[in-house]
């Protein structure tokens, strides 16, 4: 039995930006990525080549060398980055407890009401076990 790939280290904020670009654009190059970063902030083309670069030794992005200009995309989805993030600092910042995270996530922002609608609704199927 081949033995498992190791898990994607938990991104650092600078690969977080990189990885939210891809789960938007899908598969793209350096320069499609520096361009969508650029749109929001000054960044450096080579910088974002290098994170790149170090990313896929990580495995948090898939290179495919068959064209001139490589393309990258995430490794994983989006909702397992997030899954890898909570649990992080559910454990980190709140000892463990969903309610902290929770209570402490409302407090930061003022939820809309669909949005509280949404968690009881989320609630609701988690206690029957169909979330």
């Amino acid at each position: 039995m081949p033995a498992k790939p190791p898990q994607p280290p938990r991104p650092t904020d600078a690969e977080l930006e990189i990885l939210t670009v891809l789960w938007a654009r899908g598969p793209a190059t350096v320069r499609d990525v520096h361009e969508t970063i650029c749109r929001r902030k000054p960044a450096q083309y080579t910088t974002v080549l290098k994170m790149l670069q170090i990313m896929a030794e990580k495995g948090l992005v898939r290179r495919d060398e068959k064209q001139r200009a490589h393309i990258y995309q995430a490794s994983r989805p989006r909702e397992w980055t997030q899954r890898q993030l909570a649990g992080d600092l559910l454990q980190r910042a709140f000892n463990g407890s969903a309610k902290s995270l929770i209570v402490g996530a409302l407090a930061a922002r003022k939820a809309s009401k669909e949005e509280l609608a949404e968690l009881h609704q989320l609630l609701e199927e988690y206690e029957k076990g169909t979330p």
